[in-house]
């Protein structure tokens, strides 16, 4: 199995955050992605139709901000390309708001834009991994070419959050801001499709999720303490909400692969 992590094209950047490619080129019957909230949309081509949480899913989905865990099954040799999306940008790009895609996947061969396009159909005819990811390229600039939205205050808010994991952020986030709770509130629902507390708790989540991945920690309470949790067992709880199970149930599961 080969991992990527690949940057978009700078005309992207505004929009998309990372892109990741998985290539399985040997067949295999028991490939399982975990889902995790990471307060990101997700644009997906897969080459395989898979299936999550028994739901079949097709070679093109957009997925909505993550709250509950899930599973996606692959089988067979595949390639699947994931754009993780900047949080904001889900209308832009599929004409649905995000608060109607938290938590859900839709299929974006369906939606008028990418059926119009052909995407769906070009990208399982490409004959390359480049090829693909040009077409993909193309289809959401030509997406956001005529994006008139200013996304300044979300994309500020976004980041402070992003960056300040303490019980305060979010009222000084507000005074930063100037706005009422309500406001933001508004804000985020409608451009991130989540509360500014809930997308909070992600950050702070995931931050603490790559900490364990990267194995600089000696105790998990060092992890609850540098990412502002009140303790190890606040830690352990948002941990097992996220993902449905234990730090420890996680590290004893992956003990011998280390993610790329």
């Amino acid at each position: 199995m080969q991992i990527q992590s690949l940057q978009p094209p700078p005309e992207l950047a505004a929009y998309v955050k990372n892109i990741m490619v998985i290539r399985q080129d040997t067949p295999r019957p028991d490939f399982v992605l975990p889902l995790y909230a990471n307060g990101a949309s997700t644009l997906v081509f897969q080459s395989v139709q898979g299936q999550r949480s028994s739901a079949s899913i097709g070679h093109l989905s957009i997925y909505g901000q993550a709250i509950a865990p899930s599973n996606l099954q692959l089988q067979d040799a595949f390639v699947l390309i994931a754009y993780f999306l900047r949080p904001y940008v889900m209308q832009a790009i599929t004409g649905i708001s995000a608060l109607e895609l938290t938590d859900t996947v839709a299929d974006m061969a369906a939606l008028k834009t990418a059926r119009e396009a052909g995407l769906q159909e070009r990208l399982l005819e490409a004959h390359s991994l480049e090829a693909q990811l040009e077409l993909i390229n193309v289809f959401l600039w030509k997406r956001v070419a005529a994006d008139r939205i200013d996304y300044s205050r979300i994309a500020f808010a976004t980041g402070a959050l992003q960056q300040d994991n303490s019980a305060a952020a979010l009222s000084r986030l507000r005074g930063q801001l100037y706005s009422t709770e309500r406001s933001m509130q508004r804000l985020f629902e409608e451009q991130i499709g989540i509360s500014p507390r809930q997308y909070k708790r992600i950050c702070q989540f995931q931050a603490a999720f790559s900490t364990l991945n990267s194995g600089r920690f000696i105790r998990l309470s060092d992890i609850a303490y540098e990412q502002g949790f009140s303790d190890q067992s606040h830690f352990v709880r948002v941990f097992k909400e996220f993902t449905g199970m234990t730090p420890k149930t996680y590290l004893a599961l992956r003990s011998g692969y280390v993610p790329s």
